[in-house]
Order: structure tokens, then sequence, then C-alpha cells
């Protein structure tokens, strides 16, 4: 079978579906491996570093389409793909259930990857994880190079400079990275999250948790992720967090619920409330923004705060992001080569999660639901 790797089309997209040193475990399945010519450039892995691998370069990006499997970080070019076809990459599925929609009526088998399951056995295979970690580091250097002040705690012949205070809301893989980031900084960190079983996490990374009195038994799912709330619910998080953001000169907000608008958790009021020079970085800007002032991709100035909604960090960091993304793809599609080639298995939860579309069909449940679709009854 063959694997063609396009050069990303998505705006700012830096990174590539497959690294160099990703090359070697696919042939030894049985697979040949094309790459477009350049594709790995943005990330800084030249044509010249495949080959010495034994990948080939594609003659045109039609070539790359008419491979068996095509491997993709962000799924697209819907066009150029054909009926039998196996597609593998993140194509947000939950907010943009459409790309499944196109997907399937190409008639191509796709997987998504925001949907490997947190199970032990998919670990090496979660994208989401993999990208949280480079967006939690490097939310923690934007917030340090766009404050006024060091991070650190300094002791010098002109005075002692005290550390910043950085206030991480939502602990995840991000920030839980943000936090260690922050830390190794010098700042005074401080964390939290809706789920309390974190709390040993945070404290695991050198950070305070912060403790408010609310009911929270609902608040994580069996995949451990945070369960949306109600309103009411986030009002009164939001008052009880006011005090906490307006002490801080940092704030980081991760809190993101698959598949819908995140909540907003930073108020404008709260914002006016922080120092002149404070920065808060909203790693939500992509579904809405946990801060009411957050605008995707732009930098906000409210009463001399700086507010920043980057919605793709992990294209900044090309070369790790690729490598990192690349042994999620690299496992997960090895994952479905039985006796040298792609065999489905249902029964197999990693596979049955993943699996977006089939035989013309949008067939992932959750996905449907969000087009609105009825429920596949099952063939005899």
């Amino acid at each position: 079978m063959k694997i063609g790797v396009p050069t990303e089309q998505f705006p700012g997209e830096r990174r590539v579906a497959l690294v160099p040193a990703s090359i070697a475990p696919l042939k030894k399945a049985g697979f040949e491996v094309v790459i477009e010519r350049g594709a790995g450039d943005s990330a800084g892995f030249p044509d010249a570093t495949y080959k010495d691998k034994g990948a080939q370069a594609a003659a045109s990006r039609a070539e790359v389409f008419a491979a068996d499997v095509v491997l993709q970080v962000r799924a697209g070019d819907f066009d150029r793909m054909r009926a039998g076809q196996i597609v593998i990459g993140m194509a947000d599925p939950l907010g943009s259930p459409e790309t499944a929609r196109a997907t399937a009526s190409r008639g191509v088998t796709a997987f998504a990857l925001e949907l490997i399951p947190r199970i032990t056995r998919a670990q090496s295979m979660d994208v989401l994880s993999s990208m949280a970690t480079i967006g939690g580091y490097k939310a923690v250097l934007l917030a340090a190079n766009t404050l006024p002040r060091m991070f650190p705690l300094l002791t010098t012949a002109a005075g002692t400079i005290t550390p910043a205070h950085v206030f991480i809301v939502g602990v995840g893989v991000a920030g839980l990275q943000a936090i260690a980031t922050a830390r190794k900084l010098g700042a005074v960190v401080e964390a939290y999250d809706v789920r309390p079983a974190v709390k040993e996490q945070v404290q695991s990374v050198g950070a305070k948790f912060v403790e408010l009195p609310l009911e929270t038994g609902q608040a994580e799912d069996k995949g451990g992720y945070a369960k949306a709330q109600d309103e009411s619910f986030y009002q009164r998080q939001r008052e009880m967090m006011a005090r906490v953001v307006a002490s801080n000169d940092v704030v980081i907000t991760t809190a993101v619920v698959p598949g819908k608008k995140a909540p907003v958790l930073v108020t404008a009021a709260m914002v006016r409330s922080m120092a002149p020079g404070s920065v808060i970085v909203d790693l939500a800007a992509e579904r809405g923004g946990n801060c009411e002032l957050t605008r995707a991709d732009e930098v906000v100035i409210e009463n001399g705060v700086t507010i920043l909604g980057p919605t793709n960090l992990p294209s900044t960091v090309p070369y790790h992001a690729s490598q990192m993304y690349a042994k999620n793809i690299t496992t997960f599609l090895l994952h479905l080569v039985k006796d040298g080639a792609v065999k489905l298995d249902a029964t197999d939860e990693i596979t049955r999660d993943t699996l977006i579309a089939q035989g013309g069909e949008v067939v992932n449940p959750k996905v449907r639901a969000a087009l609105g679709l009825p429920e596949l009854v099952p063939s005899p």
C-alpha cells in the first residue's frame, strides 16, 4: 500500500504529518511513502532527509492524493479524495462536523485523531495531549515576552525584584505544562480546575491549587475531560475567581469542552480589575475564548491589560510539533494494520471511536448527532 503526505494548505500551518524518522517503521510494515515536494520545509525537514530514509518525492499533489492512505495534520482538499481511500488526520469533527460530511460525500474512509479515546493503550496516539503540551509551554513564553516585568525572584545590587504571579485556569495537559514552564521561569504559580481530582497533580509540579467552594461532583466525564456546566455554575465560579484574577500578573486559560463553545470564565470586569501591564493568554480562543474580551488571533488591550488569543500555537514550534504528531499518527496507522494491510476491526475501541466516515456515510454517533442525523441502524 502507498501512503501520501501532502503539504498542509491551512493558513499559517507549518506542521507536516510525517517526519523522516517515521518512514522506517512504515516501510517495515510494507508501505511505500510518497511526500509532496516541500511538505516538510516549514517544519525544518527538507526533501532530502525524507529521500535518505526511503520516501519518494511526488511530482505533483495529484500523485500524493492517488495514494491508498493519505496522512494529514488538518483534513482538507476533499475534491482530491476518492472512494475507498483512507484519510487520517485532525478534522475537528465535533466543532466542525461538516468536515465529516464533506469527507463522507467522497466515499472516503476517514479517521479523526481528536477522537482518540483516553485509554492506556492509546496514549501514544493521543494528538490532543501532544499538541496541548506544546500549547501550554508556548503560552507561558508568550506571556513572559509580553509582560513588562521578569518572572523570577532576583536579588541584585540594584535591589530585589519580586517574582511574577501566574494563575492557570484549567489543568489538563496544557495547563500542567504551563504550570511547569512558568515555575521553571521562576514565577509564583497557582491554578484552578473544576475537577478537584487534579489538586495533587497541580501540587506535584510546584503550584498552589486554588479551591473554590463549588459543587463539582459531575465535573469530569469517563474519559477524564471536564464536562460542560450550566450557566449558574459558571456565574458562581466567576464571582469567586474575581479576587484571584485581580491579584495575578498573568492569567492563562485553557478550559475547553470538546465540540462546544468555551465557557466564559474571565469577564471584562475581571480584566479591568487587573493591574496595568498584566497579560492574559487565552488558549480557548479558537472556541470563542475563556475571556469575554478575547478575539481569535488578535491582541486586545483593555485598561492596560493585554489579551492574547492564539489559535494554533503548536504550529509556531513546527519541528517538535511535527515530530510528536508523526509519532501519534504512525502509531495509529500501524494499529490498523493486520497482515500487511489496513483492516478495520469494528470491535476495537480505538478504531470504532475515531472512524467518522465510511461507505459514503458519516458513521460516528457523536458526529451524526452534531449534524442532526438519526442513529445508524446496524445491518443484520
